[in-house]
């Protein structure tokens, strides 16, 4: 070859190594965008649930038929043995965020980062109420489902146990495909945490024989009252009323005694049916809770308030006129609910 020949071959190989460099320049350039670029997310609150089992590929694809990326499976790939992720991603829910770019969801996978979902339990529901809002949750495996209560109790590890009023109202977080009965385990034990803490300071003398004396005067304050400076002063009235041998008289206790009875009004003649749960009748607490009390509740039943009243009648407004006197209390009921006032 003469030396024009070759020269021209130095060139051909020089353009071929320039252009190569400016490929992998620009793939380097394109690879870097594609990793601090955010994921298409049309919809917000997605998530990928990634399957035990699953390969690497599987989860790009199903990224890619849902429209969240459009990138090569090789671009992913990279970035998975940039990161050091390659081989140890977790199987789980990972939310997929506004704004997050496939560095950040792989680091999500590779850390084991599942989405944390949250169940709230209400205070003042019934247990009822509870496995009727845990059965609609469909990211939670349902094992309780055609259990009795008894039966739950049992898998609990509180066999004998009445589940009324034995789980604390919180809000508990969990990850899809989490038992219901271990949101249940986890709300009966800080139930039983609360209780056992707030128990040994209790107001001297309250005539409760054992936490779960207080249990259940707390369910009653739940039901009667949602205003927070209400609860210590209507504990204290029921507190009074047990010292003094009075009849309770809370219809809240009637109804639950009613069961699917109830149809939304309580009738005089619901007063005087006897029932366990019936305190018009019976005398003292109830046999068990009648609800799920909430922390300010249980600390009112243990930190009632003094003074002499013996009585409230609701106002209409969800809040209560306090009584001292059987007289007092006549004209309050004159007045709120009979509308008699002078």
């Amino acid at each position: 070859m003469n030396v024009r020949g070759a020269a021209r071959w130095r060139v051909v190989l020089l353009v071929l190594l320039l252009a190569a460099m400016a490929a992998g320049a620009w793939l380097w350039f394109d690879w870097a965008r594609f990793a601090r670029t955010p994921l298409s997310l049309p919809v917000a609150g997605q998530s990928i649930d990634v399957a035990r089992g699953s390969s690497f590929r599987d989860i790009v694809r199903e990224l890619g038929d849902r429209g969240v990326t459009r990138a090569s499976p090789l671009y992913w790939r990279v970035l998975a043995m940039e990161m050091h992720a390659s081989g140890r991603l977790h199987a789980g829910e990972f939310a997929l965020r506004p704004g997050m770019t496939p560095r950040d969801l792989i680091a999500d996978m590779a850390a084991g980062k599942v989405m944390q979902r949250n169940f709230t339990i209400v205070d003042g529901w019934t247990f009822a109420d509870l496995r009727r809002a845990l059965g609609t949750v469909d990211t939670l495996t349902h094992d309780t489902a055609g259990l009795d209560d008894a039966a739950i109790m049992q898998r609990l590890g509180a066999p004998g146990d009445n589940p009324e009023g034995r789980f604390l109202p919180e809000t508990y977080a969990y990850v899809k495909g989490d038992t219901d009965s271990s949101v249940l385990k986890r709300a009966y034990g800080a139930m039983s945490k609360t209780l056992d803490s707030a128990w040994p300071g209790r107001a001297k003398d309250l005539p409760l024989a054992s936490p779960y004396e207080a249990l259940i005067l707390a369910s009653i304050v739940e039901k009667e009252t949602g205003k927070a400076d209400e609860r210590p002063r209507i504990a204290g009235v029921f507190v009074r009323r047990l010292e003094q041998h009075i009849l309770l008289q809370t219809d809240p206790t009637v109804i639950y005694g009613m069961g699917a009875a109830y149809a939304g009004n309580i009738h005089k003649s619901d007063l005087t049916t006897d029932t366990p749960y019936n305190t018009y009748t019976r005398a003292g607490l109830p046999p068990t809770p009648i609800a799920l009390p909430g922390r300010a509740a249980i600390e009112a039943a243990l930190h009632p308030a003094e003074g002499k009243e013996l009585y409230f009648v609701a106002r209409g407004d969800g809040s209560h006129v306090f009584s001292a006197t059987l007289e007092e209390h006549n004209k309050a009921v004159a007045c709120y609910q009979l509308k008699r006032c002078p």
